[in-house]
């Protein structure tokens, strides 16, 4: 007989291989003698061992009263896990706790190779672990036979639903037989929680632990407030400052992983990453790690805040604060786990110091508010360290003492000592010096703003005749106190700024000095006028009255009968109907009275010459024909334009269009000579670019220089012209050449 009561005997003998001496609450709940055939939907804390406690809770559903797992070719139990990381080390503790009862076990997750899963389930698997996607698209291949499965356990079940696998869940669950356990363990029920049992599960027990009014018993939460440009610095503070076995450092973005895990890596801590943007490889290489001690700090994103279980996880540092309260919890639930002590550090700017006490005060927690230890405390506590080290208290060895006598003869104590210290400190990170944290404490700034002021007791209270309406505002009205009123900076109190009027107050000590400043007329810049009110002031009634030292407008000096035979206006709602009609909008109007009086009306051409009411007629020029002139505002027709001249085909202009056209004349090539040239049109053939070579019509040779003058140049042929002279056929007669 074991010493754990209701436990299977092979995963009895695990535990205490293990060194496990008691069971934790959860683990002794779903122990329950009345639970050993039912669906289970079991709330609790972080931490507290719901792993083992699901494992054990599967043995008689999946042994019986056997010692050992049977033979199998289809699974028998699946569990579902919300990341890879979670999955695997589900595994790895399901491995241990099967391992007397020769279970076989497969994982089916992102990012891993999905041929070599599928030859482990074909060779046959008791139990398999995986992700919700993962899981799908097996079943959906025909790798994953689910018809013999007995028992399906949801881990993590709020934070699937979070990331979006309602689908997936369902489709699984629809997929396993109807006469099944399931199991669903999650650190909150929310309501989708609550209505994905009724679905799927069958007259399901709620099972809450005890410890779970105590959120996180074993953990010292602190909040430090800092500079938001010293939220790097006072992680490398922290850090230096516990010496954690391993700590995590949580980010809300994976650029902020990149950076610091560069930035630490510099400064000498053993740092891995862990991000979504990983590999599952470097993910699996990053954890790994951790756990045996290569890596100290994980930085990471909330990809590693659920159900991740590093051994020896000190401490937990929130670079970005939370989402949420739940997300707080969880990020802090990576220590303190299995009753070891760990602490949770909140890095907290100025700014975000209210956002951070919501956070606390959902989850429950009391945190202890402080600010990030400073370098003389990070170097008090490694003295502190040294002298607590066990090396200085261990008896010596009989080899150790000879050598230790050799350096005590070559050197003096106080040397050995120094030497000692300094190889002590060589491997450390140098602390940072942070800016100077100012006085934040939420109810003492609270006190101090409702803390009456006791340096303007026997003040004097002023009323200025300006106020909202004339866009008083305090930015302006106080440096014009001080300069104009001859007050002492600190001496002007409260400034109480209304429609038409504004109350300053003035200390005691200044009061002799603005009396005599504004005059015995009590005038200021910009002719402000200043009334010393006797008392506190009170609100004045804002009625749309005039400010007080404005004298009223002088009463009317026509008679009232002669007002009162004033004619209706348009605007009274007794006047008299319209004899005519009002003009539509945007038509011209010869009215002198009612809403279009004072408008020009707009003109048009049609009476544009037509005298309009007393206007005298305009006179016309004798030789003003208004057809002709409106002609010329119309549109021209094509038939309207006068045509240009013809060009014949030797390239001449006619007279005009109608003229006929001139035979060509030809021109001799000598004067005098009967000889002319052939009658052939001009073409478009481009010039061969042939370079002239023969003597200009100047009789000027131009030597070196071909084309057209430029060295090097060529002629461009233009249609329509002949290609004689530049660029043409070389002339070769002897007289000058003419046109």
């Amino acid at each position: 007989m074991s010493s754990f009561d209701g436990v299977v005997p092979a995963l009895a003998d695990a535990l205490t291989k293990k060194n496990y001496t008691t069971l934790t609450p959860v683990q002794e709940g779903v122990l329950a003698p009345e639970l050993r055939d039912a669906d289970l939907l079991v709330s609790a804390q972080t931490g507290s061992g719901k792993t083992v406690a699901f494992g054990m809770s599967l043995a008689p559903t999946l042994m019986g009263d056997a010692d050992r797992l049977p033979q199998t070719r289809t699974p028998m139990a699946l569990v579902v896990a919300p990341t890879r990381e979670l999955a695997l080390q589900v595994k790895r503790e399901l491995e241990w706790l099967y391992a007397g009862a020769g279970a076989s076990l497969a994982s089916c997750v992102g990012g891993m190779d999905m041929r070599t899963e599928r030859q482990v389930l074909g060779r046959g698997a008791h139990i398999v672990v995986g992700t919700p996607g993962r899981l799908r698209d097996h079943i959906q291949r025909g790798s994953l036979d689910m018809s013999e499965m007995k028992a399906i356990v949801l881990d993590e079940a709020d934070e699937m639903l979070d990331l979006g696998f309602r689908e997936d869940l369902e489709f699984i669950l629809d997929a396993a037989p109807a006469e099944r356990r399931t199991l669903m363990f999650s650190a909150t029920v929310p309501r989708p929680i609550v209505s994905l049992a009724k679905r799927f599960q069958r007259n399901a027990v709620r099972l809450e632990t005890t410890t779970e009014q105590r959120q996180h018993g074993d953990i010292d939460y602190r909040a430090l407030t800092v500079a938001p440009s010293d939220r790097e610095n006072a992680i490398i503070n922290v850090l230096r400052f516990y010496e954690a076995k391993s700590a995590i450092v949580f980010c809300a973005t994976r650029e902020s992983v990149n950076r610091m895990t560069s930035r630490f890596t510099n400064r000498g801590f053993s740092v891995v990453a862990l991000s979504g943007e990983l590999s599952q490889a470097q993910r699996t290489h990053a954890l790994q790690s951790m756990r045996d001690g290569r890596a100290r700090v994980c930085i990471a994103t909330d990809v590693a805040a659920r159900g991740l279980d590093l051994p020896d996880l000190e401490l937990v540092i929130h670079s970005d604060l939370p989402q949420n309260s739940p997300a707080l919890l969880h990020r802090s639930g990576r220590t303190g786990r299995a009753g070891r002590k760990g602490v949770s550090v909140l890095i907290v700017p100025y700014s975000q110091r209210f956002r951070a006490e919501r956070l606390l005060q959902g989850a429950r927690i009391e945190a202890t508010w402080a600010a990030p230890p400073s370098a003389k405390e990070i170097n008090e506590r490694d003295d502190q360290r040294l002298l607590e080290d066990p090396a200085l208290t261990e008896p010596v060895a009989e080899e150790e003492m000879a050598f230790a006598s050799t350096l005590l003869a070559a050197h003096s104590p106080e040397q050995v000592a120094a030497a000692f210290v300094r190889l002590h400190r060589s491997g450390k990170s140098a602390p940072e010096d942070l800016q100077e944290n100012p006085k934040f404490e939420r109810g003492e700034r609270k006190a101090e703003k409702r803390k009456p002021r006791t340096d303007f007791e026997g003040s004097n209270w002023f009323k200025l005749a300006v106020g909202h309406r004339q866009n008083a505002e305090t930015r302006w009205l106080l440096p014009m106190l001080y300069k104009s009123g001859n007050v002492a900076k600190g001496d002007v109190g409260a400034i109480k700024v209304y429609g038409n009027e504004t109350h300053v107050e003035i200390a005691a000590s200044s009061v002799e000095r603005f009396t005599q400043a504004i005059g015995p007329h009590g005038v200021v810049e910009k002719g402000i006028n200043v009334v010393a009110i006797d008392g506190t002031p009170t609100r004045p009634d804002e009625t749309g009255s005039a400010p007080a030292d404005t004298p009223a407008r002088p009463p009317s000096a026509r008679p009232a009968a002669a007002r009162a035979e004033r004619p209706a206006r348009e605007s009274d709602d007794d006047a008299a109907p319209r004899d005519t009609p009002r003009p539509p909008r945007n038509k011209p109007s010869t009215e002198s009275t009612g809403a279009y009086a004072g408008k020009k009306p707009r003109k048009t051409r049609a009476h544009r010459d037509e005298p309009t009411g007393d206007r005298p007629e305009r006179k016309v020029r004798p030789d003003y024909k208004p057809a002709e002139y409106d002609a010329m505002d119309a549109p021209r027709s094509r038939k309207s334009y006068k045509p240009k001249a013809a060009r014949d085909d030797a390239g001449s202009k006619g007279a005009d269009a109608t003229s006929p056209r001139k035979p060509f004349k030809a021109r001799s090539d000598k004067p005098g000579s009967d000889k002319s040239r052939s009658e052939k049109p001009h073409t478009d053939k481009p010039y061969s670019g042939k370079p002239y070579s023969g003597k200009p019509a100047s009789g000027k040779p131009k030597s070196g220089k071909t084309g057209l003058g430029k060295p090097g140049g060529k002629f461009r042929g233009v249609a329509g012209r002949k290609k004689d002279g530049a660029g043409g056929k070389p002339y070769k007669g002897k007289g000058p050449k003419t046109d």
